[in-house]
């Protein structure tokens, strides 16, 4: 089902004209031609190109409650990585299946595509369809690693990025116990034995 009503803009290449098959039920008309992408044709992430070319297969055909209108359409997508940022290219064809109902006709569903006179505006339906096989989080590849959280480098490119552990800055305090030859304190050290002097023991059973 399409979006909402919207006016109509006959000079659109996606507003199909039926004329040609008059209201006789099993008429039907063949559309293949490629069109310009309107604006905003997509979401934030990912979309359609203004302008870009839409490849579209459809067949036009006459019924009782109005013209169905059946076929794909093939369209470029541009976008950018969640992970990595980088660009998206790609084709995505989607399917076209919908009934626009005669002006005055009155069908079960208030939100049912309409015909204007003979015009049938194909553009609510293709934002609909393109827009629910977009990904909401593309992706360059499936196993894309991302950027270094650190300092930004693309791990796709050097897999083997790492950087030196950095200390906690809580522990500055502790870094002026380190001795004098090099030797980190370490406070979780077992502290040695306390040393006897010799006549240390006679002392203390003469007292």
């Amino acid at each position: 089902m399409s979006s909402p009503h919207r006016p109509l803009n006959p000079r659109s290449g996606l507003v199909l004209d039926t004329h040609e098959l008059g209201r006789r039920a099993g008429a039907m008309k063949v559309v293949r031609a490629s069109v310009e992408a309107p604006a905003d044709l997509g979401i934030s992430v990912i979309g359609v190109p203004l302008g870009s070319p839409i490849e579209l297969d459809l067949r036009l055909e006459s019924v009782v409650e109005g013209v169905l209108v059946s076929g794909s359409a093939t369209v470029e997508v541009r976008g950018e990585c969640v992970r990595c940022l980088g660009e998206i290219s790609d084709e995505l064809e989607v399917d076209i299946q919908e009934l626009y109902v005669y002006p005055g006709a009155e069908p079960d569903d208030d939100l049912a595509s309409r015909l204007e006179g003979d015009l049938i505006d194909l553009e609510p339906l293709l934002r609909d369809e393109v827009v629910l096989d977009l990904p909401f989080q593309p992706l360059c590849r499936d196993d894309c690693l991302g950027l270094c959280v650190e300092c930004g480098a693309n791990l796709n490119d050097n897999p083997d990025h790492r950087h030196a552990a950095r200390l906690d800055p809580r522990w500055d305090a502790l870094r002026g116990l380190e001795g004098g030859d090099g030797e980190s304190y370490d406070v979780l050290q077992t502290a040695p034995r306390a040393m006897k002097f010799p006549g240390q023991s006679a002392r203390r059973n003469k007292e």
